[in-house]
C-alpha cells in the first residue's frame, strides 16, 4: 500500500490557548513493500503522525492519500490486554473484523509460530518477559496481514541484544507479507539496520530535514565498513539538528 502526504500540519494548544505547532508541514510518499523510517528527536512529532496515519488524531491542515485496507499498529510498549492470554490478544483484531473459530485460531496459531511463541499461547501478559510481550504485540500487528503497518518505537525498552533478535525477526516477517512499513524511532544504527529509507525530522514542529534511501544490501552486518559509514553520516545530521525551543542557562 502506498501513501502521500501534501503540507501536512498538526498544532496543539497550550494551557493558555494558545496555538502551537507541532508537525509540519510534510510532504511524504510511501511506496508498495517499503520499510521507511521515521528518525528524530524526542518530541519532533513522529507519533503524532503515526496517529495521523492510524485516524487516531486527523491533521489541521494538508492532505492524505491512503487507500482503504487493513492497518497493523504497534505501540511502544506493546499495550497488551492484560486481562488475556498470548493467544486471545493476537486474536483480538481479527474477531474484530468478523473473523471467529477455527479460522481465527489458526490464523493466531501461525503467526505466533513465526514469533516463537506458540507454546506460550495460554499465557498472560504479567508472565511474561518484556521482549516476549513485544513478540506477542508484533504478531497481533501482524495477524491481519496488514498492507500498512505502523510502529512506535516498540524496541525501545528492551536490551540490546533482544532488540536486535527482534529487528530480524520483524524484517523477516514484513518481508515475507510484503508489508508496507512505517518504523519510529529515535536509534540511529536500529534505522540503518531496518529502513529501506530514511526520514530524519527536525526539532518542533516536526519537518524533514533528509529523505534518503539506504544502498545496503541483506543481510547488513552493523560491523561493516558500509554500515559505518552511514551510520556516522546519520549521526552527524543528527547532531547538526538546532532545537529552537533550548535555551542556554548558566
Amino acid at each position: 500500500m502506498s501513501l502521500s502526504l501534501t503540507r501536512l500540519e498538526k498544532f496543539y494548544k497550550d494551557q493558555s490557548g494558545k496555538s502551537f505547532g507541532v508537525l509540519g508541514p510534510i510532504d511524504l510518499r510511501v511506496e508498495t513493500g517499503e520499510f521507511l523510517c521515521l528518525l528524530g528527536p524526542t518530541g519532533c512529532g513522529k507519533t503524532t503522525l503515526l496517529r495521523i496515519l492510524s485516524g487516531l488524531e486527523k491533521p489541521d491542515s494538508g492532505e492524505i492519500f491512503l487507500l482503504p485496507g487493513r492497518l497493523g499498529y504497534v505501540f511502544q510498549q506493546g499495550a497488551l490486554f492484560p486481562w488475556m492470554n498470548v493467544e486471545s490478544n493476537v486474536m483480538f483484531p481479527l474477531k474484530a473484523t468478523g473473523i471467529t473459530g477455527s479460522e481465527c485460531r489458526s490464523r493466531a496459531g501461525e503467526l505466533l509460530n513465526l514469533v516463537g511463541l506458540h507454546e506460550f499461547r495460554k499465557s498472560f501478559p504479567h508472565e511474561l518477559s518484556g521482549g516476549m510481550q513485544q513478540r506477542t504485540a508484533l504478531a497481533r500487528g501482524l495477524v491481519t496481514e496488514p498492507e500498512l503497518l505502523l510502529l512506535d518505537e516498540p524496541f525501545a525498552s528492551l536490551d540490546t541484544r533482544t532488540g536486535i533478535n527482534l529487528q530480524e525477526m520483524l524484517r523477516s516477517l514484513c518481508g515475507r507479507l510484503s508489508t508496507t512499513v512505517i518504523f519510529v524511532t529515535h536509534n540511529i544504527e536500529e534505522a540503518v539496520y531496518l529502513a529501506d529509507r530514511i526520514v530524519v525530522m527536525g526539532h518542533r514542529p516536526g519537518r524533514i530535514v533528509r529523505n534518503e534511501p539506504l544502498n545496503l544490501e541483506w543481510p547488513r552486518s552493523r560491523l561493516s565498513s558500509g554500515f559505518t559509514e552511514v551510520l556516522l553520516s546519520f549521526r552527524q545530521t543528527f547532531e547538526e539538528l538546532v532545537d529552537p525551543s533550548a535555551t542556554l542557562s548558566f
